[in-house]
């Protein structure tokens, strides 16, 4: 068992190396605004702005339209603040006129995956960097911390061997800004219609339970 010093460490030379294979301006954060992500984010700025010819950060956002309004204001306050060049990829149906959560795979597929798939191609990013973390769910144990999707883009999980309890010392620690809904009660933060506060000890026990159970299908789909 590594302490949290040393899990920062290994993070950092996961994000280290990645720097060296892939041209930095092709690499981006998968930035949804909740606290795993934003630690990522915040670990990725820091790495390049030490770096001579630092560049710009570059983080992707799927905003579905259905977000909770404190995670789109936290999103855009943290963008104002650090300066990230934040790019939105946004579906292509009206979510007024959509059958949101009906079918829980097509939904997450239109809202999310579709959107996602679109931006890597558009922006032509060459590795994604995520805050998927193995404890969070069956699934994520069996992820690995470099991936490749079916058109070739690298998929960076830098935190994978940190624990929900990790992500908070760190953030308290060094006094990161999070999403005020963390104090409501929230403990892992998806779509408005999807996740809810619950006091059942799983951390994504808030997420609908039917999407949860299909992972797996989610990720092959190219969700992470």
């Amino acid at each position: 068992m590594l302490d949290l010093r040393a899990k920062l460490e290994f993070s950092r030379q996961k994000l280290r190396e990645i720097r060296g294979k892939v041209d930095p301006s092709r690499i981006y954060v998968a930035w949804t605004g909740g606290k795993d992500s934003t630690l990522v984010l915040y670990l990725w700025r820091e790495l390049l702005r030490s770096a001579s010819d630092p560049g710009s950060v570059h983080a992707l956002n799927v905003d579905t339209g259905l977000k909770f309004p404190e995670i789109i204001r936290f999103r855009d306050e943290m963008n104002l603040r650090w300066e990230i060049d934040l790019n939105i990829a946004r579906p292509d149906y009206d979510p007024a006129s959509y059958p949101v959560a009906k079918d829980k795979l097509k939904c997450c597929t239109d809202l999310k995956i579709s959107p996602l798939k679109n931006a890597l191609k558009e922006l032509g990013i060459r590795c994604l960097i995520t805050g998927i973390r193995a404890d969070e769910h069956l699934s994520r144990g069996k992820r690995a911390y470099l991936e490749t999707d079916e058109i070739g883009c690298f998929r960076l999980n830098p935190l994978l061997h940190w624990t929900e309890m990790d992500v908070w010392s760190f953030i308290w620690q060094e006094g990161l800004n999070y999403c005020p809904l963390y104090e409501q009660g929230y403990r892992s933060l998806g779509c408005m219609p999807c996740t809810h506060k619950t006091d059942d000890p799983g951390e994504r026990s808030g997420r609908d339970n039917i999407k949860e159970k299909q992972m797996d299908v989610l990720r092959s789909l190219g969700y992470f």
